[in-house]
């Protein structure tokens, strides 16, 4: 799996051959940090930064923020608050579905969606 820098990159050098909005440059001003640091972001010689930036680096790459998040090692604050009202529930659902293959969690999520359980 690769590493949250590495995706970054991945994902900026294939939009950056379409466009120069997607610089180093252009991006770390985008989100609002220098572009020595996202460098070593992207090299991963420093941590993923907080959350706030790396949803602000999902909007500009066109990324999903959870994923870019969970590649990070964090989840979404919001998420968050969820999971601390009902935790022992949700690590119980959690550590069940990390057994069960994707077509069967994708059924569970498509049912909860629909209302249909």
């Amino acid at each position: 799996m690769k590493g949250f820098g590495t995706e970054i990159r991945n994902l900026r050098e294939r939009l950056s051959k379409d466009s120069k909005e997607f610089s180093v440059r252009r991006v770390a001003a985008k989100i609002g940090v220098e572009p020595a640091y996202l460098s070593k972001v992207e090299r991963e010689v420093v941590p993923p930064p907080s959350e706030v930036k790396i949803i602000a680096l999902a909007k500009v790459l066109g990324a999903d923020e959870d994923v870019l998040l969970a590649l990070a090692g964090k989840v979404s604050s919001d998420l968050l608050c969820i999971i601390k009202d009902r935790p022992i529930l949700f690590a119980e659902l959690i550590r069940k579905l990390k057994e069960e293959p994707d077509h069967a969690v994708l059924r569970i999520v498509r049912e909860v969606k629909d209302g249909d359980w």
